[in-house]
C-alpha cells in the first residue's frame, strides 16, 4: 500500500522492548535502524508523491531497505533469545 509506514516499531510491536533497548545500548544497531527508518520515510515520501524517480531507482531503495529490515530483525531476535 502506497504511504504505508514500514517502521521498525510498527512492523515488530511486539518486540518494541527489544528494539528500544538495542537502540539504547548498541550503536551498529542504532545507526542501521536510523538507517532503515531514513530509508522508510524517503519511500513513502516518494510514494505519497507520485513517485518522481523512475522504477528501477524506486526498486533499489525497497530492496535495500528489505535487506537492512531482515538484518535487523535478526539482531532483534538474537537479543530476544540473550534475554
Amino acid at each position: 500500500m502506497l504511504g504505508e509506514s514500514h517502521s521498525l516499531l510498527h512492523e515488530f510491536p511486539k518486540s518494541k522492548a527489544s528494539i528500544l533497548s538495542l537502540v539504547n545500548s548498541d550503536e551498529n544497531f542504532a545507526k542501521d535502524a536510523q538507517h532503515y527508518e531514513d530509508l522508510d520515510n524517503k519511500i513513502r515520501d516518494l510514494e505519497l508523491s507520485n513517485s518522481p524517480i523512475d522504477d528501477q531507482a524506486m526498486h533499489q531503495l525497497k530492496h535495500d531497505r528489505s535487506l537492512l529490515k531482515d538484518s535487523l530483525y535478526q539482531r532483534i531476535l538474537q537479543a530476544e533469545k540473550e534475554q
